[in-house]
Formats: C-alpha cells, sequence, structure tokens
C-alpha cells in the first residue's frame, strides 16, 4: 500500500522532525561535535562573530543565514511539490538542514572554511547551535509561507546587506568562500 503524504498528520509531521533533529544530534555527537560550547555555559547569543564561542552558543550572526535557507527552500519546494502540503514541506526542511548540518560539521568542509580570512578559527557547530540553526530554517520555511512574496524577498535581501554590514560575511558569500577559499570578501 503506497504512503498517501498528502494525508499525513500534523502529528506524524511533528514527529518526523524531531526525528530529524535527534539524527541530526546523534550524527553530529558521532562526528565528535560537542553538546553545548566548551567554555561551559550555554547563552542566547553569542555576537563576536570570529570569537572562540561562535557557532557554538544557541544562537549568533549566522543563525540568520540559516534563517534565509528557510525562506530559500520555500521557494525551491513551492518550485518542485507546489501542491504538496505545507506541512510535509516543512518536514522536508528538516530533512534538507539536517543533512547539511551534518555537511557542514564534517572534517572536510570545517577545513574548507577554515581556508576563508573570515573563518580562520572555525572548529564547527556545537550539537546545540546546530539544532538551533535547523529551527532557524523551519522558522525562515514558515514566515516566507505567510508573507507576501514581496516581503520575503525584502527580507531575504535585507538580511544579506544587513548581515554584510554588520559582520562583513553573509550568506552569499559564505557559499562563495566554500566553493571557493579565497574568493570575495566585504572588508
Amino acid at each position: 500500500m503506497p504512503v498517501r503524504f498528502d494525508r499525513m498528520s500534523a502529528r506524524t509531521c511533528v514527529v518526523l522532525s524531531v526525528v530529524l533533529l535527534t539524527f541530526q544530534g546523534l550524527a553530529l555527537f558521532a562526528l565528535g561535535r560537542p553538546f553545548i560550547c566548551e567554555c561551559g555555559h550555554v547563552t542566547f547569543w553569542y555576537g563576536n562573530p570570529s570569537g572562540p564561542e561562535n557557532s557554538q552558543q544557541l544562537t549568533d550572526w549566522y543563525t540568520f543565514t540559516h534563517l534565509l535557507h528557510g525562506f530559500l527552500l520555500y521557494l525551491l519546494l513551492w518550485l518542485i511539490a507546489p501542491r504538496a502540503p505545507l506541512r510535509l514541506k516543512l518536514v522536508v526542511v528538516f530533512g534538507i538542514e539536517a543533512v547539511w548540518e551534518i555537511a557542514e560539521n564534517s572534517p572536510f568542509i570545517v577545513e574548507r572554511y577554515r581556508q576563508s580570512a573570515l573563518a580562520q578559527g572555525y572548529a564547527g557547530d556545537s550539537i546545540v547551535n546546530s539544532i538551533t540553526d535547523s529551527l532557524a530554517a523551519a522558522l525562515g520555511f514558515v514566515l516566507a509561507s505567510v508573507l507576501p512574496v514581496r516581503v520575503s524577498v525584502a527580507a531575504v535581501i535585507g538580511i544579506e546587506l544587513f548581515l554584510g554590514y554588520m559582520i562583513h560575511d553573509n550568506l552569499t558569500l559564505n557559499v562563495i568562500h566554500l566553493i571557493r577559499p579565497d574568493g570575495a570578501s566585504l572588508r
């Protein structure tokens, strides 16, 4: 009997999302990522993009890039599966973001980021930071689903410009640095 994704309950989608977040956390643990910052404490916000607790606390400047992931994943899923239920698409967002978070914290990608002048001290994410990043992507997806298109586009552009101004980095530059570590910078 085929699975009817269009009839999947909200409860099933929540359970699947939690399973994906749990898988993400376990995979990061297997990669040797610390559960919390090795400094021994957890804070909601860490604002120094080149400091030792960047990507270790619950949120930081790069949380905004994960919010943008959600906006972009909404667009992608709207293009490839326009009739799929929103709750199913949200589960897919959690799956895609989990895969990205695991890949982003692999030794290869961590080293790739370190080759960039902006991320020379980057050590990867703590598990709590990574989970929060996935939740930020889900929030971006939900926002994109309820906001008018022009507001979503303005939000994405605004966040990119804001991050570029504040920390001289953003999602666009992050992708460029991942592909070509000696690439562009806003400094």
